[in-house]
């Protein structure tokens, strides 16, 4: 069995835990540009440009958003359920496109919880810790979301 695909679903979901649209974002970039075969399956429609663009300005937007103060911490039931939802459909998408069962995708959103957790309490920590501004270790968070993103895509289509 190719564990290429399970490594995928879960580089995917940790990326969702981190950024909720990245992931998306760059699952629809990799589509439109040919990297993805998601022609046959329920994700075709993710080989537009307008998806991508579309996904790319709430990406965006969530870079802009996570840095205001008053922005509510993704751990809070809210961000938690969006993170569950965008993880599980990255890592459908992800599952469709390896010929694997959708149901891999809920494997991604409980991923994406834990990427919730585990980049809230690195980021905090880091921000204590080096007595920095937050934004010295948002934005690096924010590419290493988008590093996770490109590596699953990577490995499903090398």
């Amino acid at each position: 069995m190719d564990a290429m695909p399970i490594i995928a679903i879960l580089l995917i979901g940790f990326s969702t835990g981190l950024r909720s649209f990245t992931s998306s974002a760059v699952l629809a970039w990799a589509a439109d540009l040919g990297r993805l075969s998601v022609g046959a399956t329920l994700f075709s429609f993710m080989a537009s440009p307008i998806t991508a663009g579309v996904l790319t300005l709430f990406a965006l937007g969530e870079y802009v958003a996570d840095l205001l103060p008053k922005t509510p911490s993704r751990t809070a039931a809210v961000g938690l359920i969006a993170r569950f939802i965008m993880g599980t459909f990255a890592a459908g998408c992800i599952a469709a496109v390896s010929g694997r069962s959708l149901v891999l995708g809920l494997l991604g959103g409980i991923t994406a919880i834990g990427g919730a957790f585990a980049g809230y309490y690195a980021r905090t920590g880091l921000v204590k810790s080096l007595n920095v501004k937050d934004p010295l270790i948002a934005i690096p968070e924010d590419i290493a979301a988008v590093i996770l993103a490109v590596a699953s895509v990577y490995l499903i289509s090398a």
